[in-house]
């Protein structure tokens, strides 16, 4: 799975969240144009229920792009699956640009999700695709026809099958409790990476996706820069210098971790080789200021 590359690692939040409890994300204004879209239910051609109903999914992930309008479902006047039951002058009344229809169905052990997109005043059906995973996966072929729809009308790739990293901090009777978290793009599935009653700041992501960087506290209460495999929950310590050890970014290429630190004296940025034995630390920075807060060129050498 991708990861979100604009991230929420860089805020320290403070919310009430318990343990596995759901981020919410608010949208306050989206596109003044925004695009009129009908999410009608999958219908399902099964056995029992499904764990989860996917056009939730899709429907919450456009409306959180901002790009999007959803219908109420109560506001639709039918409830197509096939392209043929898709009446164009239903929609076109409820002023309904574009209308997403599928069925789910078994396939041996597995679900196999058919989605269509259609275009309701061209009366054509401009997006057809099948996808095939466990019900568990579910989320996760939602995502997947979100960002394969969001693509097609906006020309930019979707994000709603990335997660985001963010950090939050609990007020508890004894005392602050710091947490690591990682969740879909959407706020759902949140994982606590790390628990900590020391701060943790500056989380990123490395290009791999199984890899972030991050500094904590929890060593004698000073900073140190970490890289932790969320999963195979493998974490190294990589630096324990005295002063300053902050604002890891790693290279496009997940090879070089830039830094900040203040082992000479004064916060300048260095560039540590990951591959390298023993790791090598070069100094990039020599400036009487403050630098930190290094990022990477796309190509990496700079």
């Amino acid at each position: 799975m991708n990861k979100l590359n604009v991230l929420m690692a860089s805020l320290l939040l403070t919310l009430s969240l318990n343990v596995g409890a759901e981020l919410q994300i608010e949208v306050t204004q989206g596109a003044d144009n925004a695009v009129r879209v009908a999410v009608v239910p999958f219908e399902w051609r099964g056995r029992g229920e499904l764990p989860l109903d996917i056009h939730e999914v899709v429907t919450a992930d456009l409306a959180l792009s901002g790009r999007f309008e959803t219908l109420p479902i109560d506001q639709m006047l039918s409830l197509p699956s096939r392209q043929e039951d898709v009446y164009p002058r239903d929609w076109q009344l409820l002023n309904t640009e574009y209308v997403i229809i599928g069925e789910i169905t078994e396939s041996g052990p597995d679900l196999m999700v058919r989605f269509e997109l259609i275009d309701v005043f061209k009366n054509t059906s401009i997006l057809r695709q099948r996808i095939v995973g466990k019900d568990l996966e579910l989320r996760d072929m939602g995502h997947h026809v979100s960002d394969a729809i969001f693509e097609l009308l906006t020309g930019v790739p979707g994000a709603f099958s990335t997660e985001i990293l963010y950090i939050t901090v609990v007020d508890s009777p004894t005392g602050r409790i710091f947490r690591l978290n990682v969740a879909d793009a959407d706020g759902q599935r949140v994982r606590t990476v790390l628990q900590s009653r020391e701060p943790i700041l500056s989380a990123s992501w490395a290009p791999d996706g199984d890899r972030i960087a991050y500094v904590s506290f929890e060593k004698d209460s000073r900073p140190a820069i970490y890289i932790h495999n969320i999963r195979t929950r493998v974490r190294q310590q990589i630096t324990d210098f005295k002063g300053l050890n902050g604002a890891p970014a790693f290279s496009p290429d997940g090879e070089k971790l830039a830094m900040v630190l203040s082992k000479d004296g004064n916060p300048e940025i260095y560039v540590l080789d990951l591959t390298s034995t023993p790791r090598r630390l070069r100094r990039l920075t020599r400036h009487y200021g403050i630098d930190t807060e290094p990022s990477w060129s796309a190509d990496g050498k700079s």
